[in-house]
């Protein structure tokens, strides 16, 4: 074993422990590996930056933009009133629908885009049928994962193996080469949910109130700022409440009339704060001289909705600048000055207060007061995506069928072989542009540039496992051990091994190692590397056994009050029968 080789085994080890760990941002390991891979000398510059001008990196970063413009089409608003109507007959009906919806949509967009589109008309559907959120929203999440593998573009992660596999000097995967594997499992997977998985969804209690949900009325009360009081007179930001005793002010009634608690805010005498805090904190507050504690009552939404305030849920979608920071941090409400966050929904937790500690992840739900007006900024952001109430878009029919036209070309060229997706996805976002159906601020805006960043440093890794010699190493290891066994065995090894791995780390970042990989295991066997390509291609996308296997379980996890333990019970029985079926059916599909 050389030297180089033993550098590029413990770069990796070191990046599956970050990438487990989540110590850093998927982007930032893998940026970190591509960086220690040419400083050690394994990989020169050249290389080593190679991915930012990979076809994948640049085919990802064109899909991103395609999405964002049928969204903004608001062709996706029908949807609502079919499921409304699909709603009222049956749950099962529904579910498969809204599967059927989610899959369909992703094999030709990014498929966290649609559960962020989707997760608010399924909220909205669940409130008006009666339907409980967590007996819907998983079906959403398997939906779109299942669907993202039946198309070259449905996901990240396919055009990265076909990247892969093109720079081995094999050909990429075709726009429809995994559509009949792929409609295989989708089938199999709504089959599952239907007469199984539905069964094992939990059907926890929802409270009809937000304020009730969040256990506000616990951990609110109201305080009166007397003449004495050192705060009169001075900003919310200034204020020895916020400074010393880390309180969260949630509202200031002054007049009987309410305002948002922005921090340049200059507090009067008599002011009726409504806080959210702690017990402990709640009675150092009687030390304090010219505060007085109103009688405790019970808090109810429409406590926090005068004079046109809005109480709504908003989800940190995967890509959000607040992902790894904290409110404060963020500077949510320099950001937003008439708006305030009331609590976070932390995985298990509901948090009230100490929000300057919380450091907040994918999946997290803001419970928010804003005026209607700070409303409109609060959906134009790309850091969070408002999921207590539908987004309307206005329907123009004849501009949604030209952008569904220029979608529609992209894939068709691509698909024909005129020309390789990459310029095809390219030229379509310039279209798009020219015809003024998206600006390109909007472009700029709908790349997600963690994902851009995570895929060109992976790639670097990929290189290097080729470069060196360790793909071919690791490769002869499991042709010697489990060869004698034959290539289906191997091939199945291949399957399980990285869905597995996709449940605790980025799919990405997994099918970027194990491809290599399995290519040279092929080669070893002196057989078509297409199967073993496919198997990781196919599993790298098919987690359902944990919320953060993929970026869709993470975002349905809050708004749908899941359990991890919901995950394994509903999510284990079905990858382990599509493994089965991956054994059997992709060297049907792609012969050995």
């Amino acid at each position: 074993m050389s030297l180089e080789i033993i550098i590029v085994l413990v770069i990796m080890v070191l990046a599956l422990y970050l990438f487990v760990t989540e110590k850093f941002g998927i982007d930032t390991v893998s940026v970190i590996v591509m960086i220690l891979l040419m400083v050690s000398g394994i990989l020169t510059p050249q290389e080593g930056f190679a991915g930012f001008t990979n076809p994948a990196t640049i085919t990802v970063t064109a899909m991103f933009a395609i999405s964002a413009a049928v969204y903004k089409s608001g062709a996706l608003s029908r949807v609502v009133i079919l499921l409304n109507l699909i709603g009222r007959k049956s749950y099962l009906l529904t579910m498969v629908s809204l599967m059927l919806i989610s899959g369909t949509l992703s094999a030709f967009m990014n498929d966290t885009a649609v559960v962020a589109i989707l997760l608010p008309v399924t909220l909205d559907v669940a409130k008006k049928t009666g339907i409980n959120p967590s007996k819907l929203l998983m079906p959403l999440s398997f939906g779109a994962l299942l669907g993202g593998i039946c198309t070259l573009i449905g996901t990240s992660t396919n055009i990265l193996v076909s990247g892969i596999a093109q720079n081995e000097g094999l050909k990429p995967i075709a726009m429809f080469e995994m559509a009949p594997a792929g409609l295989c499992f989708l089938a199999v997977g709504i089959a599952y949910m239907t007469f199984f998985g539905s069964w094992l969804l939990p059907n926890r209690k929802e409270e009809n109130s937000l304020a009730k949900e969040y256990g506000i009325s616990q951990y609110v009360t109201e305080i009166i700022l007397l003449p004495e009081a050192k705060s009169v007179g001075g900003t919310i930001k200034k204020s020895p409440l916020v400074k010393l005793i880390d309180i969260n002010i949630i509202q200031v009634i002054r007049n009987e009339k309410a305002l948002v608690p922005f921090p340049g805010l200059v507090l009067q005498a008599y002011d009726v704060l409504k806080i959210s805090c702690d017990i402990e904190k709640l009675k150092s507050l009687l030390d304090y001289e010219g505060i007085k504690l109103k009688a405790d009552k019970k808090i109810e939404d429409e406590d926090l909705l005068k004079d046109d305030l809005i109480l709504v849920e908003a989800l940190i979608p995967s890509g959000s600048k607040m992902e790894n920071l904290t409110v404060k941090e963020y500077n949510f409400r320099q950001r937003f000055e008439e708006a305030n966050v009331l609590a976070i929904r932390h995985r298990d937790e509901i948090l009230y207060d100490s929000f300057s500690k919380v450091e907040l992840k994918a999946g997290d739900v803001l419970l928010i007061t804003a005026f209607k007006e700070e409303m409109i900024e609060l959906k134009k952001s790309d850091d969070l995506v408002i999921i207590s109430e539908t987004d309307h878009r206005p329907f123009d029919l004849k501009k949604m069928l030209y952008i569904v036209s220029i979608v529609a070309a992209v894939v068709a060229s691509a698909a024909l072989h005129i020309a390789p997706i990459v310029l095809t996805a390219t030229v379509g976002v310039a279209v798009l542009i020219a015809l003024k159906f998206l600006k390109t601020e909007e472009a700029y805006q709908s790349i997600n540039w963690k994902v851009v960043f995570m895929l060109a440093g992976i790639l670097s890794l990929g290189t290097a496992l080729e470069k060196t010699g360790t793909a071919t190493l690791l490769a002869s290891g499991l042709v010697k051990t489990l060869g004698t066994f034959g290539p289906q065995v191997l091939l199945s090894v291949f399957f399980g091994l990285t869905f597995l791995s996709t449940n605790f780390m980025s799919n990405n970042a997994t099918a970027a190692i194990l491809t290599p990989i399995a290519i040279k295991t092929a080669l070893e066997l002196g057989i078509d590397s297409r199967p073993f390509i496919m198997a990781v291609a196919f599993a790298a996308s098919l987690s359902f056994m944990t919320p953060m296997g993929y970026q869709t379980n993470t975002m349905i996890y809050a708004p749908g009050n899941y359990r991890f333990k919901d995950y394994l019970v509903v999510g284990t029985p079905l990858n382990i029968i599509l493994w089965i079926l991956a054994t059997l059916i992709i060297p049907y599909f792609f012969p050995f």
